[in-house]
């Protein structure tokens, strides 16, 4: 019987990135984009609702649970869980402190840039790892992916790319809805782009121990 894997995500757009990318095991996918919009405005007392989704999600029989947005990432801090949960932005941390150089990371939406940020330097911290990484917004971008216009949202990322590529740093995406860019770039310019998906399918089944 196949592995069954909870995601939680923030925008449906995300599911089609976790189904390509992982295989071998049962996906359940649970979207809720009102999180994020309260995140944004700084409410109070949102861990407890991340906490009440993730004993939801758990009720679900899933082996594991794999959370794809860092803004819900961050609430959860200090909460244990009784299942493994699977955070998608540590796997992608790993790969960005091995860099020496510096590096830059590229978002659309400024609203994950701090809680990606403070997430990646408290990763670096706790495993005894420098990093110099700079956080880059490609102005208003996000809004082109929410109204649906994904090939004006993926061109806005590839131009970026081309651009920072002259300067020959390390460069990665830090959001999901970016890989399909990434990977265009990748394809046509046959320059390595780090992003969260690369490492993910070997840490889920580190998780699930397949």
């Amino acid at each position: 019987m196949k592995k069954k894997l909870g995601c939680l995500h923030a925008h449906y757009s995300n599911i089609i990135y976790m189904e390509q990318s992982i295989k071998g095991v049962e996906l359940v996918h649970f979207v809720d984009p009102g999180l994020i919009y309260h995140v944004s405005q700084g409410e109070p007392g949102l861990a407890q609702k991340v906490r009440e989704q993730i004993e939801w999600i758990a009720s679900c029989d899933v082996d594991a649970i794999l959370i794809t947005c860092t803004n819900y990432i961050a609430l959860l801090e200090e909460i244990d869980f009784s299942i493994p949960i699977i955070k998608i932005d540590e796997p992608y941390f790993e790969i960005l402190c091995k860099e020496q150089q510096p590096q830059v990371l590229l978002f659309t939406n400024p609203a994950t840039v701090d809680g990606t940020i403070t997430r990646l330097t408290q990763y670096a911290k706790q495993h005894g790892k420098t990093i110099n990484a700079t956080a880059q917004v490609i102005e208003r971008s996000f809004e082109l992916v929410m109204k649906g216009d994904q090939r004006a949202y993926n061109n806005a990322i590839i131009q970026t790319l081309q651009h920072l590529s002259v300067k020959q740093m390390p460069v990665s995406v830090a959001q999901l809805s970016m890989v399909d860019a990434a990977q265009q770039f990748e394809r046509a310019f046959g320059q390595s782009i780090h992003h969260p998906l690369k490492p993910l399918a070997e840490a889920v089944q580190k998780s699930l121990l397949l």
